[in-house]
């Protein structure tokens, strides 16, 4: 039986990246999977390939829909999981990956800056959390994954990239540190209900698909890049398993639960933690 048989999930950001590959791997283990992303400015258009994706997902054979949502407004995002139920039934796990950045010197990110990021990347998944978590508890349990950020942290001297590529990404980093205190008193809270709620951040940046600038940085420091299934592989493993408030790194928990990282259809064993990103192929 796929591991998430029956399940019903909510992917934010799944347009492209990160997200899409999470959806996809899941719906792969058998998930209803419902993607979310921003609308564009024209008749409503979803943005970029979250069509694609939904169509990728149902060619293989996997239920996929969509909703729209922009998550930095309070009132569009109000009774997204509800719109999200709508579609396949109650969902039993959230994967809050949306999230944004003002890259800007922490002595110049004003208020505005700061209040998008905060909004979008804190607020969001929080406000998500607790529109899913009352239908979960009705139901004995489920899980919340929150998709955090190295950047939560300084980055260690000396800096490897310039001084100003390791400060300009302070402000979205300390939204992402909130992220992941918020996420360890929620899931000590909440383990008792058998909801399980985790964090995981990437290893290094991960190359997701036309991600052409992490393909040159991998090119110059290969080690410096991870594949996009070593994350989707993490995800699985946080959004099946009973692990309660970590913030971990993709290859950690992959390594630590001696778990193989399958292609994102799971139908191929790519590797293990020690799994290389194919810079020319891509994802």
């Amino acid at each position: 039986m796929q591991k998430c048989e029956g399940r019903t999930v909510l992917v934010t950001g799944a347009s492209r990246g990160i997200g899409r590959a999470i959806a996809r791997r899941l719906a792969a283990e058998g998930a209803s999977v419902v993607l979310s992303a921003s609308r564009s400015g024209v008749h409503g258009k979803l943005v970029g390939t979250l069509d694609e994706v939904v169509d990728e997902i149902r060619a293989g054979g996997g239920r996929a829909g969509a909703v729209t949502a922009d998550l930095s407004n309070v009132n569009e995002r109000s009774d997204l999981i509800h719109r999200a139920s709508e579609l396949f039934g109650p969902i039993d796990t959230l994967v809050n990956n949306a999230a944004g950045a003002r890259m800007k010197l922490p002595s110049q990110a004003n208020h505005e800056d700061r209040s998008f990021m905060y909004e979008l990347n804190v607020n969001a998944p929080i406000d998500l959390a607790q529109q899913a978590i009352p239908s979960m508890r009705t139901r004995g349990g489920g899980w919340i994954l929150n998709i955090s950020s190295a950047s939560a942290r300084q980055p260690a001297l000396p800096y490897r990239d310039s001084k100003d590529a390791a400060l300009v990404i302070g402000p979205y980093g300390a939204t992402k540190a909130a992220l992941d205190r918020y996420t360890i008193a929620l899931g000590h809270e909440l383990v008792e209900h058998e909801i399980f709620v985790n964090a995981l951040a990437p290893t290094s940046i991960v190359l997701t698909q036309a991600a052409e600038y992490v393909r040159d940085i991998g090119r110059r420091n290969p080690d410096m890049v991870e594949p996009v299934e070593m994350m989707a592989e993490a995800a699985l493993e946080l959004c099946t398993g009973r692990h309660a408030g970590l913030i971990t790194f993709s290859r950690d928990i992959v390594h630590s639960t001696g778990r193989k990282v399958h292609s994102l259809d799971g139908t191929r064993v790519l590797g293990d933690a020690f799994l290389e990103a194919d810079i020319e192929a891509g994802e």
